[in-house]
């Protein structure tokens, strides 16, 4: 398989998935506390080689039931572009069940529901979508590219279209003044969105982002243990879903969480108030990694 880049990053779920690189970078990459692919230019790979990498899981991938799409928001593609590139999966990769690919808003809104369906009817199965945070004020101020309520319509996108919407929250983003705030708007929002799968990471402050910056010039302050426990809780507190996964076992997180929503929702509180209370040992800082 070709790969271009310094980093080829996918969701913990797919990690036994062939990993198909379509792009390289990320499309928007201007968000100020990811790092992956700063040093990268957005730019669609060559069909050629597209056509070769299926070739190559064709002949050696066959004990592989998934695809996943990289890098940053394969959806940027053209409609024909991504018909092309599914319908080929399809062709020459028979055996696999499902396709998945990262979704920023812009470019999930940039599709309409019928698009959607159409690359569902051709193997697509699952979008990724990184939300962070809910509250406006932080969204702006991590350049995230979209407010709130076009968070919502992108994620409510994706579920009228019938596929599995996997979304990511950040705990830690929205720094101490407003990590209350954003806890509690991003539990309002994740659940207007209705996810399949909501995951939950905690920040980690990485060297080539403006936001490392920013903290050490002293103008954004990290929240301490406790205070990203607290965050949580008031995230899980406001999270109003139907049916969904609830997972915090990232390797970023202090406290791993895998639940089923709403039926665990009092027994996730329950064990944060036992982290709160210190009677619940913490993934030491050595263990933890993104």
């Amino acid at each position: 398989m070709h790969y271009e880049g310094a980093h080829i990053i996918r969701p913990p779920s797919e990690a036994d998935s062939i990993i198909l690189q379509v792009t390289v970078g990320c499309s928007h990459n201007r968000c100020t506390f990811c790092g992956t692919y700063k040093e990268e230019r957005f730019r669609i790979k060559d069909q050629t080689i597209v056509d070769a990498d299926l070739d190559f899981a064709a002949k050696y991938c066959l004990r592989q039931s998934r695809v996943f799409l990289a890098d940053g928001d394969v959806l940027a593609l053209s409609q024909s572009r991504l018909v092309e590139l599914l319908t080929k999966i399809k062709h020459k990769l028979p055996w696999v069940n499902r396709v998945s690919l990262y979704g920023n808003a812009r470019a999930i809104r940039n599709k309409s529901v019928d698009q959607l369906l159409e690359l569902k009817g051709l193997g697509l199965h699952r979008v990724y979508m990184g939300l962070e945070s809910g509250f406006d004020p932080v969204l702006v101020a991590i350049d995230k590219g979209a407010n709130a309520a076009q968070m919502i319509e992108a994620g409510q996108r994706v579920k009228a279209a019938n596929l599995f919407l996997s979304v990511t929250a950040l705990l830690g983003i929205a720094g101490g003044a407003l990590s209350q705030e954003h806890a509690k708007a991003t539990g309002q929002v994740l659940s207007a969105m209705e996810p399949n799968q909501t995951g939950i990471l905690t920040l980690m402050l990485l060297e080539n982002t403006p936001l490392y910056q920013l903290e050490q010039a002293g103008k954004f302050e990290l929240p301490d243990q406790h205070s990203l426990l607290a965050e949580l809780r008031t995230m899980v507190e406001h999270l109003d879903l139907k049916k969904g996964q609830l997972q915090s076992n990232h390797a970023s997180n202090y406290l791993a969480i895998n639940a089923r929503m709403p039926r665990d929702k009092e027994p996730v509180l329950a064990a944060i108030d036992q982290a709160l209370a210190g009677q619940t040992r913490l993934k030491p800082e050595y263990l933890r990694a993104l």
